[in-house]
């Protein structure tokens, strides 16, 4: 609205020019963080990026009710390596967690049954304060190669006897 001739205006209410800004530079990926190609990095370590891998927090934890622990293991732990494992295999096949990518999880490592006093020891180990731990759970990520991963827990579970076969216990050790 305009304001009438007869009022007096004083410096700090006259109309000003605009600030004229700069034309900005060209943006390039040259920051130390940055991800320059169209894909995240990838290696050990690195983790597994897809969708709605918070909603497979939901999917792990439904199946604590079925999960035979020893006496010193502890749900919490077996979560989180399950977590681990079970939203590596969703991002292996480009989506989101299914139960399925749990069941395999807990499965492997003897969680839902057929276990074998070997495979106790060593995962009692490896699962021991995993929920606290995030390097433990990516070794657990990485202990799984995507051979296992893209079988049926069906699968896992018929290949039980030779557990061995179903990691990759070099790539876990790098």
């Amino acid at each position: 609205m305009a304001q009438p001739d007869f009022v007096p205006l004083n410096t700090a209410n006259q109309v000003r020019a605009p600030e004229v800004l700069p034309v900005p530079r060209r943006w390039a990926a040259d920051r130390p963080g940055e991800i320059a190609g169209l894909r995240p990095p990838e290696g050990d370590r690195f983790g597994s990026a897809g969708p709605d891998q918070g909603y497979g927090l939901k999917l792990a934890r439904s199946l604590v009710h079925r999960l035979q622990l020893e006496p010193d293991e502890h749900a919490a732990d077996v979560v989180a390596g399950a977590m681990a494992i079970g939203t590596k295999r969703a991002a292996l096949f480009g989506r989101a967690p299914v139960i399925y990518d749990f069941e395999l999880a807990y499965t492997l490592f003897g969680f839902l049954g057929h276990t074998i006093p070997e495979m106790v020891q060593y995962r009692r180990e490896l699962f021991e304060g995993a929920s606290h731990h995030y390097w433990r759970q990516r070794l657990i990520a990485d202990l799984v190669p995507d051979k296992t991963l893209r079988l049926t827990p069906a699968a896992v579970a018929a290949q039980h006897s030779e557990w061995k076969l179903l990691f990759d216990f070099d790539a876990a050790s790098s």
